[in-house]
């Protein structure tokens, strides 16, 4: 949480220097059912760029495709411990596309939330991912304890309204890591 309110801080105090007219953040869908620490510190980001000197636009996207990757980078020999999570898994780019269109706009509030065009489960798509990478490493689905493990797994990172729909699927996002073999 300190991490994510002192950034937004500084690059608030900044950006009012510098005349900029807007802030736009990107943000987590779902991070207001879910807490987990580095959910906690989005909110706490949101609340003060919500509350800073600046108008401002706050984009919420789903997990990136890249995700899985992350998890299986920190796995420790050929285990890679993943959430079972439901996730909807969008494409860095098409967030980017997103952000970008802000750009010149006027400030927004809270825009439609971005997600990908699919519904996974994290341990299928990290599963995926390390046959794309032609890895040998043995995925091991969790269920993390508690209410966070419950609404992770039962959708709570998914969007519940309406929101954009991305056009890259994960499938999609496979054949560039096997492209990179």
């Amino acid at each position: 949480m300190e991490f994510f309110t002192r950034a937004a801080r500084t690059l608030l105090a900044a950006g009012a220097d510098a005349g900029v007219r807007q802030v736009i953040t990107l943000s987590i869908v779902g991070i207001d059912d879910v807490a987990l620490g580095y959910y906690l510190g989005k909110r706490a980001q949101e609340e003060v760029v919500r509350n800073g000197p600046l108008p401002w636009s706050i984009l919420r996207a789903t997990q990136f495709h890249q995700f899985p990757e992350q998890l299986l980078d920190s796995a420790v020999g050929p285990f890679a411990i993943v959430p079972n999570s439901l996730s909807q898994p969008v494409a860095a780019v098409d967030v980017a596309r997103a952000l970008v269109a802000q750009v010149g706009r006027p400030a927004a509030g809270y825009l439609t939330p971005i997600a990908g065009p699919e519904r996974l489960r994290m341990a299928d798509m990290a599963r995926r991912l390390v046959k794309a990478q032609g890895s040998h490493k043995i995925v091991v689905p969790v269920r993390l304890p508690g209410g966070v493990g419950k609404a992770m797994a039962g959708g709570a990172l998914l969007p519940s309204d309406g929101y954009t729909e991305g056009r890259q699927t994960f499938a999609d996002y496979l054949r560039q890591v096997e492209g990179r073999r």
